[in-house]
């Protein structure tokens, strides 16, 4: 049986603004069948790093906020800390990036709770049985919480290829720990031939000594034993010479992203839903202090109650648009080949979503329903 998406396009009018498509859009999903009175309920988003500008924007979390107390819920806004240097590492900063980027409670009507605590160390054990975990950690008040919605920005991913609704969840509702465990497979090096010393890297770098330098201060390189394969010196590199052994250890990082969202789910009995926005699709995470130019136009805003659908369908409005031939994109610039493999031509984006079928998570079978 196909999973339902529900779809709106961004095409608006003086009469019926994004607003209200918005709004309509919530109210032919299955929204209302998620809250219940009393409800504590997590809105997990991205806040954006300082400087990133394509994140999903805190006016259209102001219209969901107000629809979760309309049904009686107690919203609140959430994410967890990272596993990188940056003003996400602990909770007082994030709050603070937050509250920058326009999150304030008088803009939302809600409050920002980071949900592993104040050093990214507050979890629950969750219990799966699945082929990489036994159980795994979810932070605490996103699995506390009664109910979950997941209001994702589209984008592409410089690890896993697409940043959908399984990453924002499977990364973002695990702890520091699983963050970690998630990446240890991944493990960059330096192509010395193209590396120019600039050293931008090391600062991105969370763990000390994992990047080094080399030939007399000229040169970097990146100590395995040391490096916890988070992934985040490759962006700043503007040379290119930091590159991923994609192998096929690498399809394991997706695919325990996935068993996080299995063990995130599992203690709110359907009382949960994603919301998709496929606005300012960008090359590269919002983890960044930048946003580059979208690969492709903007494209509306989805929902489902299945995250492997709600991707997969995403993936596919994608890249059925003409690339942007000023962006990242380096070829697939026609509609109907592939955007993300056009950013990061190594990458098997599918993993995620093929797993996540196999376990029982959604599926890749979806049916559009699109809203006026």
């Amino acid at each position: 049986m196909k999973s339902k998406v529900f779809f709106t396009d961004l095409r608006v009018t003086p009469q019926q603004n994004i607003f209200k498509k918005l709004d309509k859009l919530l109210v032919k999903s299955e929204f209302n069948n998620i809250i219940e009175k009393g409800d504590l309920t997590a809105i997990k988003l991205h806040f954006g790093e300082r400087g990133n500008t394509s994140y999903v924007k805190p006016i259209y979390l102001r219209r969901i906020v107000d629809k979760v107390k309309s049904l009686g819920g107690m919203p609140f806004l959430t994410d967890t800390n990272t596993l990188y240097v940056g003003n996400r590492k602990e909770s007082v900063t994030h709050i603070e990036t937050a509250i920058g980027n326009g999150f304030d409670y008088s803009v939302v009507n809600a409050p920002i709770i980071i949900a592993d605590g104040l050093r990214g160390k507050s979890y629950e054990m969750v219990r799966i049985d699945k082929k990489w975990y036994k159980e795994v950690d979810i932070a605490s008040e996103i699995h506390n919480a009664d109910s979950l919605i997941a209001v994702t920005h589209f984008k592409c991913h410089e690890l896993s290829g697409i940043g959908g609704v399984i990453k924002n969840i499977g990364m973002g509702c695990a702890t520091l720990k699983g963050k970690l465990n998630q990446h240890s497979s991944v493990k960059p090096f330096v192509v010395v031939d193209k590396c120019t010393g600039c050293m931008r890297c090391i600062p991105w770098c969370p763990v000390e000594g994992a990047i080094v330098k080399i030939e007399n201060n000229k040169k970097v390189k990146i100590v395995s034993e040391i490096c916890i394969g988070c992934g985040e010196c490759i962006l700043p590199c503007r040379d290119g010479a930091i590159k991923i052994k994609w192998d096929a250890d690498t399809g394991s990082m997706q695919e325990k992203m996935v068993e996080h969202v299995y063990a995130a789910l599992q203690k709110k009995k359907d009382k949960y839903i994603f919301i998709s926005f496929l606005t300012q699709i960008s090359p590269a995470c919002d983890c960044y202090p930048a946003s580059d130019t979208p690969v492709v136009e903007d494209i509306g805003i989805l929902i489902s109650k299945d995250p492997v659908a709600i991707d997969q369908a995403s993936a596919d409005l994608v890249n059925n648009q003409s690339g942007n031939r000023n962006s990242k994109l380096t070829c697939n610039f026609e509609p109907g080949e592939d955007k993300f493999r056009g950013v990061y031509p190594e990458i098997d984006w599918t993993v995620q979503l093929k797993y996540g079928e196999e376990i029982g998570l959604g599926s890749r079978e979806y049916e559009i329903i699109k809203l006026a």
